[in-house]
């Protein structure tokens, strides 16, 4: 390699270190295609950073480097005694869907403001999520704790008042605050997941579909809101509610094709023509078996996913309500550390971030000028 060869591979990898600190993580794709080289390049790139244990590779890409990875000492990945103020522990319930751009957007703000973060993964179990943050509690030097646990029910209302009772600031992730708890402490951040909904429904409404139906897996805890703001824009609207509402979908497991005719048949039945689909591979699956029968989309049956994770990858590709991960992460770091900052004369903060509606082609009927809004909501998911 000359000499010229290795300055301008220098500056990639500062440009990709770069974007991971900003953003927590990179995409191979979209930094090739903006430093104008191929993904070939980018990988090898990001293997060599890989190896100086600077990021983590992951599929498609990398991310910061993980307290939590084999071969790291707990907690102290990246730690800089001289650099950090902040000790910051952090318990999620998953590690695969919905909460890596969270965590990574938690990461890059902590990195950021001086903190260390200690992560650790968990389940959505209600006794797990307070096995694993006992444990963060029991690391010298930990400042604060940024938790997602399940708040339904009375195991999560104990699960609150114990949050409350802990001798350091308490900020929960994507998880409401009830007030049946009673509790002061804890601070919160979430998406406004109704609010998102009911735009999801405004928009069906304006691309002239009456009947929008509602189909949601029910271990997501996103979907009692989801359907709160179904539900409520329907009735501000004035539509119809006698339309198809499934909870409990399972388009991924055996014995889904019969699963998915019936649902069919009962938008059928219903004269529903479209409906908000909460996960998106439930509703990737959905749009293909609609396809494998004959029916169109959007002709036949419009399509909204919620999450935003794979959504554009659906042929038609699938418009969706995208939740503001990163910044949910980003937000809560922010919460701790100016609780930390002011001490308890700063009150309790309950922050809602807005999601934001992303139309594709899965949404718009014939007749219905899509190109421009899909244009600029795919040159924004670009940039």
């Amino acid at each position: 390699m000359s000499a010229g060869d290795q300055l301008f591979a220098l500056q990639r990898r500062e440009r990709i270190m770069d974007e991971v600190r900003e953003h927590g993580s990179v995409n191979v794709s979209d930094v090739a295609a903006r430093l104008g080289v191929s993904e070939l390049t980018i990988r090898r790139d990001i293997n060599a950073l890989a190896q100086q244990g600077l990021v983590t590779r992951v599929h498609g890409g990398a991310t910061l480097r993980s307290s939590v990875e084999t071969g790291l000492a707990p907690g102290l990945a990246g730690h800089d005694p001289a650099v950090t103020k902040y000790t910051i522990g952090m318990v999620v319930p998953s590690l695969d869907y919905y909460w890596p751009p969270i965590v990574n957007g938690a990461r890059a703000q902590a990195a950021q403001l001086r903190a260390r973060l200690i992560l650790r993964a968990s389940t959505y179990d209600v006794r797990d999520n307070r096995r694993q943050t006992e444990s963060l509690l029991n690391i010298p030097g930990m400042h604060g704790l940024i938790v997602a646990p399940d708040t339904s029910g009375d195991a999560g209302l104990e699960m609150l008042r114990w949050l409350d009772s802990l001798p350091m600031p308490v900020v929960l992730a994507e998880r409401r605050i009830r007030s049946a708890a009673g509790v002061h402490g804890p601070e919160s951040v979430v998406t406004d997941h109704a609010a998102g909904t009911a735009e999801a429904v405004r928009h069906l409404h304006a691309s002239g579909h009456e009947r929008i139906g509602l189909l949601t897996q029910s271990e997501y805890p996103t979907g009692r809101y989801v359907r709160r703001g179904w539900r409520s824009a329907l009735t501000s609207l004035g539509l119809p509610t006698d339309v198809v509402q499934v909870d409990g979908i399972r388009f991924d497991a055996p014995g889904r094709e019969r699963e998915m005719d019936d649902v069919i048949e009962r938008c059928r039945r219903t004269g529903t023509t479209a409906v908000i689909v909460l996960p998106d591979p439930q509703a990737i699956a959905l749009e293909q078996h609609c396809l494998d029968r004959g029916i169109r989309v959007p002709d036949d049956l419009a399509i909204v996913a919620y999450d935003d994770d794979v959504a554009r990858f659906g042929d038609p590709a699938i418009t969706a309500v995208r939740p503001p991960k990163q910044f949910v992460g980003r937000e809560a770091v922010n919460l701790l550390i100016a609780r930390l900052e002011a001490g308890s004369n700063r009150p309790a903060h309950r922050v809602k971030l807005s999601p934001e509606l992303h139309v594709r082609d899965s949404s718009m009927r014939a007749g219905v000028d899509a190109v421009e809004t899909t244009s600029k909501n795919e040159a924004e998911e670009s940039a």
